[in-house]
Order: structure tokens, then C-alpha cells, then sequence
């Protein structure tokens, strides 16, 4: 792989002879390329070459098999970092490797689980990713606004960058989105010097980061390569002096919910981009929140999709299901469950609240994850809001998956 910044926001990259049109994300998922180039616009044009490294390399690590190069020298650091985790030879070497600076910057996304990481730092800039259309590809994914959460960020009154990129269209199949999921940081990664970056917050909670996520797996992941701090992307940033930082890493949904409807931001809190002045509450995803804000809540479940929906046909057959921890909580708390598309669930779940408390609070392995400078921040506001878990729920979260 060759890669060229041109002006420092427009990016090109050729393939080798070995690299592959189809390729596989971090989380296994197969993906095909659809053109070689992209734009990034809201940064500055002379980022640390290490910078625009990492930047690139979320966009183009799929389809890379052996090498890459880059049109700048990049540090030795970076590239055995790149070589440690994903076995290319990167280069050319010879730039210093960066610092660290000393900020936090949250990557928002305006989601239950972004704002719940925002409201533990509210001192932390924001940086909100917004897709843009591209010049030669058309889009075939009209109905995502995100205008709509453009204009949310912008009324959340925090220190904001808007970074807007059509990075998305690089893929074919099997839609527009992100190559790698750390492809969203790509913008805050050009901001990082002049924004003073050492951390970038995301928004992923104990699923994500401990239960191995919905789309491909569904046990107990200490060793996550997206999202732990000694996984190959979690080296790759360090490398690049921008740790990732997973504020609630160590809590499950329902609590960033709660967190979220609770904090100032909860009138800007969307999850949903189909609709313009809220949630459509026709998705597969607009569901299955609605299902955990339902449980805490303790309200009755409220949705117009019907079990004959492709989106709930899942639930009506044997688990597992992606976020299935929180299925089971919901399961758990929501009045007259029973008379819901979830009831052919009910059969396959221990659906008392005691099986499902270990839920409501912290992980407290995740807490330790986060970088010392910010560390301190998160306990205590964990320890105030939220509460550890006991022994006992700590082996909960451990044994995951393994029956």
C-alpha cells in the first residue's frame, strides 16, 4: 500500500500487488473497496507525520497485507507498532516520534454511551466526525442525517471541531462506513497538535470493550484488539502520543443511558440518524435502545415495530443476540415484557433482577485502563454515580460466554 496526503486533508492510496480489493476489518467483518481516495476537511494541513500515519492507516489497514508507505518519514515507534500488530513493514523512518499532549478530547457522537463519556469529563473539547458526500462515489445511504447531528453537537455548547470526511465511501460493500471503527478518529488524530491532544475519549461501554460486542463475538474479551490498551490499536495511538480513552468502558448500557438522560446534554442525546426531529423509531437499533431506556425507565415498552419486522424476527428465535446482556436486562425490567415482541425471548433467559444487578454497575478492571492523568476523574465520578462490582459480579462479567 502507497499512501499520499496531498495538502494535508485529501488522502490517495494505491494498492500493492498482494494487497486485496476485499478485506477484513479488526472485527473480522469483510468489507470491499470501492475507490481509492478520500477527503478530511476542518484540520490543519501540518500534523505530525505519525498523525497522519495512524489517520491513514484506519482507513487503509483492511486492505493491506504486507507493507505500506507513507509519503513522510514516520517514527521508528510507529512503525514497529504497525509491524507488532498487524506484521507490515512501514516506512520510510526518520521523524521524531510525537509527545503526548496533556488534553482529553471526547470523539462524539452525540449517542447515549458518547454523551455518558462527555458528562464524566465536562471539561473535554469535543470532536464530532460528519459524513460529507463524495465527488466520485455516489450515495447509497440517503436516509442518514448527519446534518441533523451536526447541528445537535453545535447546540451542546461545549468547545467543538467539526471534522467532516467522506472517508465512509471508501467501502462498497456492504455499505457506507467506517473501514476500521477507529476510522471516526481519523479527524481528531489531524487535530491532535493543535488541539493538545494525549487521550481521545469513545464512547464504548462494557460491551464493547468486555463481552466481545455483538457482531463477532459473544464471550469475555480481556484482550480485545480494538479497544483494550495493550491491543494492537490501543499500542498503534499510544505510539502516535493520542492514548484511547474509554470513559465508561467498564459499564453497560443501561447505565450510560441513565447517565445520559440524566446530564445537560440529554436534549441533544440521539442515537438514531433516519429521522429529523428525533429517533425514527423504525430501526433495528431505535429497538433495541428502546428496550434498555424502557427497563430504566421501568416503564412499558413504547415502539410501532411488530414482531413480523425483519429487525425483531431475532428475537424470536434462539439467542445469542448482539448486545444480549442487555436483551436479558431489559428482559428483566420491563412491565408486561410478556406481551411484547420479546416474549418468545423470555423462554431463554433467567429474567429475575438479582441475574441481571451486575448490570448497574462498574467493572473495575476498565477503570484501571484509563490513562493516569484522567483516571482519578473517572473513579471518582464512577464511585459517586455508579458503584464497583462486588467479587461476585466481577466473576459475572469474567465468565461471559463461557457456558
Amino acid at each position: 500500500m502507497r499512501v499520499t496526503w496531498s495538502a494535508g486533508t485529501h488522502l490517495t492510496f494505491r494498492l500493492d500487488p498482494e494487497d486485496e480489493i476485499t478485506g477484513q476489518a479488526s472485527d473480522e467483518y469483510p468489507i470491499k473497496l470501492a475507490t481509492n481516495s478520500c477527503s478530511i476537511g476542518g484540520v490543519p494541513g501540518d500534523a505530525h507525520p505519525d498523525l497522519y500515519a495512524v489517520a491513514a492507516w484506519t482507513i487503509v489497514a483492511p486492505w493491506t497485507r504486507k507493507r505500506i508507505t507513507f509519503d513522510r518519514a514516520i517514527s521508528a515507534e510507529l512503525a514497529r507498532a504497525l509491524h507488532d500488530g498487524w506484521g507490515v513493514e512501514a516506512g520510510p523512518v526518520g521523524a521524531e516520534p510525537r509527545k503526548p499532549g496533556a488534553r482529553l478530547a471526547i470523539s462524539y457522537s452525540g449517542g447515549a454511551d458518547s454523551v455518558a463519556a462527555a458528562t464524566i469529563f465536562p471539561e473535554a473539547p469535543f470532536v464530532h466526525f460528519r459524513r460529507v458526500a463524495h465527488p466520485r462515489v455516489p450515495n447509497r445511504w440517503p436516509h442518514y442525517r448527519s446534518d441533523v447531528l451536526a447541528r445537535l453537537a453545535a447546540k451542546t455548547g461545549r468547545e467543538l471541531s467539526t471534522v467532516t470526511s467522506d472517508l465512509e465511501y471508501t467501502l462498497a460493500e456492504p455499505r457506507p462506513g467506517y473501514p476500521e471503527h477507529h476510522a471516526v478518529a481519523a479527524g481528531a488524530l489531524l487535530l491532535a497538535d493543535r488541539l493538545d491532544l494525549g487521550g481521545l475519549g469513545f464512547g464504548y461501554e462494557m460491551g464493547s470493550r468486555w463481552l466481545g460486542g455483538g457482531r463477532y463475538l459473544w464471550r469475555f474479551t480481556p484482550d480485545n484488539p480494538m479497544w483494550s490498551p495493550h491491543g494492537r490499536w490501543g499500542r498503534l495511538f499510544a505510539a502516535s502520543g493520542v492514548h484511547i480513552v474509554l470513559p465508561v468502558g467498564g459499564v453497560s448500557e443501561a447505565v450510560t443511558m441513565r447517565l445520559a438522560l440524566g446530564s445537560p446534554l440529554k436534549d441533544q442525546v440521539r442515537w438514531c440518524l433516519r429521522g429529523t426531529d428525533g429517533p425514527c423509531r423504525n430501526c433495528g437499533k431505535c429497538l433495541y435502545k428502546e428496550l434498555i431506556q424502557a427497563a430504566v425507565e421501568r416503564r412499558p415498552l413504547d415502539t410501532p415495530i411488530t414482531a413480523d419486522r425483519s429487525m425483531a424476527r431475532k428475537y424470536l428465535k434462539k439467542p445469542p443476540y448482539g448486545g444480549q446482556e442487555m436483551i436479558q436486562y431489559g428482559l428483566a425490567r420491563v412491565p408486561g415484557i410478556e406481551n411484547t415482541l420479546f416474549a418468545p425471548a423470555l423462554d431463554y433467559f433467567d429474567v429475575s433482577e438479582e441475574a441481571t444487578s451486575w448490570l448497574e454497575h462498574c467493572y473495575p478492571p476498565a477503570l484501571a485502563e484509563i490513562p493516569e492523568q484522567w483516571r482519578a476523574q473517572a473513579a471518582a465520578f464512577v464511585e459517586e454515580n455508579v458503584g464497583l462490582m462486588t467479587e461476585s459480579e466481577v466473576r459475572r462479567v469474567e465468565s461471559w460466554g463461557s457456558a
